[in-house]
């Protein structure tokens, strides 16, 4: 397994503590949707630099199963 640096550790920190965040103030039950635009609302008040909806490619044994956006 792979030692994460510092940076990266920090970084997932601040996210995690973003989402939890979120989490707490809206609480349960409500879709994906309104916890997006909430996460977004609150990396941008944390400073934390994001893109949402980027593509992501998964392979399994050298082929393509999925490009998804």
């Amino acid at each position: 397994m792979r030692e994460l640096t510092n940076e990266v550790e920090q970084l997932a920190y601040v996210v995690i503590g973003a989402a939890i965040e979120v989490h707490r103030v809206l609480g349960a039950g409500f879709l994906e949707e309104v916890y997006h635009k909430a996460l977004k609302e609150e990396f941008a008040m944390w400073g934390i630099p994001y893109r949402f909806e980027h593509p992501v490619f998964v392979t399994c044994k050298g082929r393509q199963l999925v490009k998804a956006n």
